[in-house]
């Protein structure tokens, strides 16, 4: 039995703090802004430390320059290796496929999970303009992303 709810969310700002904390976002103040249209943001509930509800997973669909791309995914540590990551993964490409999307593309900071689901790694140049990675102060001290793609 499962110990956790997917479920659709329409508060991505909700989101954030929790791909901050998961360490696959940096803070908003750093960020520089690349535009982008939400599609579609499941979270992913269940029993925290202290045995409430808590968010324990989340995941980002949007749309930069006319590309499917995964926006945010992330499942907090101690429900790592329980397949939800894999969920929300195939939720998003699910989506994507049933809005008439051809690929999805991605900047991974963990390629194996990707490459494990199906995504292989493109050079930077080959896909849109998602990559806020640059101006990241994470950047090449303890974040080498990796841009990767998914094809139907």
């Amino acid at each position: 039995m499962k110990e956790y709810i997917i479920s659709e969310t329409e508060e991505y700002t909700s989101l954030v703090p929790f791909f901050i904390e998961n360490e696959l976002e940096f803070t908003e103040e750093d960020a520089e802004e690349v535009p982008t249209d939400l599609v579609k943001c499941w979270k992913v509930t269940g029993k925290g430390e202290a045995g409430q509800d808590a968010l324990i997973g989340a995941f980002v669909l949007a749309k930069r320059e006319g590309e499917f791309i995964c926006d945010g995914i992330a499942v907090d540590r101690t429900y790592r290796g329980s397949d939800i990551g894999t969920e929300l993964l195939q939720l998003g490409l699910d989506e994507t496929k049933r809005l008439g999307g051809t690929r999805m593309y991605l900047v991974a900071r963990a390629p194996e999970f990707f490459r494990k689901n199906g995504f292989r790694t493109v050079r930077r140049e080959d896909a849109p303009n998602f990559f806020e990675c640059l101006t990241c102060p994470q950047y090449g001290i303890s974040c080498y992303p990796e841009v990767m793609i998914y094809e139907f």
